[in-house]
């Protein structure tokens, strides 16, 4: 015999597993604690459904409410929730060692504004043929990126080496 399948939101009605509830009216008057069975028939008589909303309490607290607009309200609750959520991205910035300063300049605008935004930034310094002898170079500039962003972010990840690239990992404070 298999399982009833297990419904998504809150209990109501018959579902309802406790013998006795606290039960709130559609206007919000509270009408006390109550066999869960009056409760039903009180919430039919009104026209309404008997609705868990609090089902943690002790007992559990019940109002009279239509579950079909509970529902879609709870619905439209989560996806306005949903909607107003921000996502942090991690934007990456490529540099090389020997950049220069008006270059270096509009990097740094970059890396202002994608902190601003509240996204992480991760600084690559990509070196090339001999540039890769010559790391303190990079770890210097990178040095010069940490001083510039320290009063809007703070160092994720310390500069190390992949391979013949530099990172770093900035995020906002």
């Amino acid at each position: 015999m298999m399982a009833p399948p297990v419904k998504s939101g809150p209990r109501f009605n018959h579902m309802i597993q406790s013998d006795k509830v606290r039960v709130i009216d559609q206007d919000g008057e509270n009408l006390g604690v109550m066999y869960t069975r009056q409760a039903i028939e009180q919430a039919a008589d009104v026209g309404l459904d008997l609705v868990e909303v609090s089902p943690n309490a002790d007992p559990p607290v019940c109002k009279f409410l239509d579950v079909g607009k509970y529902r879609y309200e709870a619905q439209k609750k989560a996806n306005a929730a949903r909607k107003t959520q921000k996502t942090q991205e991690i934007k990456e910035i490529k540099m090389r060692p020997n950049i220069d300063d008006h270059d270096y300049d509009v990097k740094m605008r970059n890396i202002h504004r994608f902190i601003e935004d509240g996204d992480k930034v991760k600084v690559t310094l990509r070196f090339r043929g001999r540039e890769l002898s010559h790391q303190q170079l990079g770890m210097d500039l990178l040095r010069r990126v940490q001083v510039d962003c320290e009063e809007i972010a703070k160092i994720e990840a310390y500069p190390r080496m992949e391979g013949r690239q530099m990172l770093m990992v900035l995020s906002p404070k």
